[in-house]
């Protein structure tokens, strides 16, 4: 006797899928809420972060830690790095705290502002003068040392604005080997800067100390011959 058929349909290959597939509809209805509050806080998430400012671009500038007095010698603590926008780093701006420590500072600095080149005596202002040292000397009239160039000699007179003491001669024909750049007080990038001018003189190397702290207390008079 042959053996009775089935009366069960054969199952599609298709099944399994639709029902998985059905059972997933199922799902996604039953939360359907739930997933719509979900996709909501996504969208609301990233609105936020294209709207959000983006950080402006930095780069590092090595700067003055405190305030500096034109002479100083820069240390290791008196440079500190800081970020500042691009468009602000001076071209000869110092990239390296190496170049200027150790240095002596030709013109006064202010907490904050960065360093560049031309801020530090360098050593090569002192070529053809061996045995002297750079010292950088305040004179408050600018006029007479805008009348002055690198190469003149010249002699400086300590005077007494109230007249309590005679003048002196503080150092006696000594070289100019650079004369920094005036400060622009109409823009206002000196405020609290010391009037006048700096004028850099190669000084004998034992006289050095003794006219630096004379001239950093005393107003100074420029006299020199043609």
């Amino acid at each position: 006797m042959a053996p009775a058929s089935s009366s069960r349909p054969a199952r599609s290959p298709w099944s399994a899928p639709r029902t998985l597939a059905r059972r997933v509809r199922r799902r996604v209805l039953l939360h359907r809420r739930g997933l719509s509050a979900l996709c909501a806080g996504l969208a609301v998430l990233v609105a936020l972060g294209a709207a959000s400012p983006q950080a402006p671009p930095t780069v590092r500038a090595w700067t003055a830690a405190t305030d500096l007095a034109g002479g100083s010698v820069l240390r290791p603590g008196s440079v500190v790095a800081r970020e500042v926008p691009p468009g602000t780093l001076p071209d000869d701006a110092v990239t390296d705290p190496r170049q200027v420590v150790g240095r002596v500072l030709a013109a006064p600095v202010t907490r904050g502002e960065t360093l560049t080149r031309l801020r530090v005596v360098q050593g090569r202002l002192l070529r053809g003068y061996p045995g002297r040292t750079a010292v950088p000397l305040r004179v408050a009239d600018a006029t007479a040392v805008s009348l002055l160039r690198v190469g003149d000699r010249v002699s400086f007179v300590l005077a007494d604005p109230a007249g309590r003491a005679a003048p002196e001669v503080l150092v006696e024909d000594v070289p100019v080997v650079a004369l920094p750049a005036a400060a622009d007080r109409s823009a206002g990038l000196s405020d609290g800067a010391p009037p006048g001018r700096l004028v850099v003189v190669a000084v004998p190397d034992l006289a050095a100390t003794r006219v630096a702290a004379r001239a950093a207390t005393a107003v100074l008079i420029p006299v020199w011959r043609d």
